[in-house]
């Protein structure tokens, strides 16, 4: 019986309203002809009664009716212009009710997945631009090579005929040594770019320990600057007396102060001053190397960083890749380096922070 009388669907309202209405009509004629009034007045008050009626029905209609499609309706408009920012407000348990709870579950999904597909094209965008990036990237890297490349095999060509034709004993083994020289050097400089490529596209990581970085750079200095007394420049140094240590990859940061000091001692002026210092700043471990020399133009300290760079008046040598090797393994550790001009030659420096 309850279920028989509930309002549960707008069909089930609408009955409702016009039997209702019917009797409530009926009995108010019936009431208005019965009344000890004139048959012209009776019959006023009773089309001011189904005046008042027909107001009530259609505000019942209304509320019922109407304003839940046009709720609806407006819900639609927003969602068909992919806008889900507000939702359908039908709070009825009858089948408006139930259509705006699904409306805004469907909005709410739909949100979501175009969210998600906003992130997907988002990620894919940047993928693209990634994979441009790659493209000319390779692109320049292969022009650059082919270039880098000519003048050694130039180099070994032209000598390789020359053995041919040479009847010197001494000049045919100084032809060869040239041509040693020039395979190691494109050795060298596929090894290195090899080895930068791996490190640019996360080929490889870094394996960091703990190590005292004073003896580390007492020793490479040795190998690389102290012991070779055939260089000639003065070298002066300031280290630390005690241990410093740091965490990092020893390896790595043997290759950045192995091409730092090759760097310097080429472009040192003969009889010049070559300066290598470390100096502790609160937590910090400053690395300094001084080279006295020609000065690097300004505009072009930024590129000194880049592979393949060299000075336009740099004589043949070296692969062009040392100082974007090192670049490349003090930005995965997000150290701070850099090059600066002095009043007479070049200085190149990072940081590292110490550990106890």
């Amino acid at each position: 019986m309850k279920e028989q009388f509930s309002l549960r669907t707008v069909r089930k309202k609408i009955i409702m309203i016009s039997k209702m209405a019917g009797i409530v009509l009926i009995v108010s004629y019936l009431i208005s002809t019965r009344l000890p009034l004139e048959e012209d007045v009776s019959f006023l008050l009773w089309m001011v009664f189904v005046i008042l009626l027909t107001l009530i029905i259609d505000y019942l209609l209304g509320r019922f009716i109407s304003n839940p499609i046009s709720k609806i309706c407006e819900m639609a408009h927003r969602a068909a212009r992919l806008d889900f920012s507000q939702r359908c407000i039908i709070t009825s348990k009858d089948e408006f009710g139930e259509l705006a709870d699904n409306l805004n579950k469907m909005s709410e999904n739909l949100q979501d997945m175009l969210g998600k597909l906003e992130k997907a094209n988002i990620r894919l965008e940047k993928d693209v631009q990634q994979e441009r990036k790659l493209l000319g990237e390779r692109k320049e890297l292969t022009d650059r090579l082919s270039h880098e490349m000519k003048t050694p095999i130039g180099v070994i060509r032209a000598y390789a005929e020359g053995i041919q034709d040479e009847t010197d004993e001494l000049k045919r083994q100084k032809y060869s040594e040239i041509i040693i020289s020039e395979t190691e050097r494109m050795g060298m400089l596929i090894e290195d770019l090899l080895d930068l490529s791996a490190l640019e596209n996360g080929a490889v990581s870094l394996m960091p320990e703990r190590f005292d970085f004073v003896e580390f750079v007492e020793t490479i200095a040795g190998r690389l600057l102290i012991d070779m007394p055939e260089i000639d420049f003065e070298l002066q140094y300031e280290l630390p007396e005690h241990k410093v240590y740091v965490y990092t990859d020893k390896q790595r940061m043997e290759q950045v102060l192995d091409n730092l000091m090759v760097n310097a001692k080429k472009n040192v002026s003969p009889k010049g001053i070559l300066r290598l210092s470390l100096m502790e700043q609160g937590n910090m471990l400053q690395f300094s190397l001084y080279n006295q020399g020609a000065f690097i133009p300004p505009e072009k300290l930024s590129k000194i960083w880049e592979k393949f760079y060299r000075d336009k008046n740099a004589r043949y040598n070296g692969s062009g890749l040392g100082l974007a090797i090192v670049a490349q393994i003090l930005s995965m550790q997000n150290l701070e380096y850099g090059a600066e001009n002095l009043s007479d030659g070049v200085r190149f420096f990072f940081s590292i922070p110490t550990i106890k």
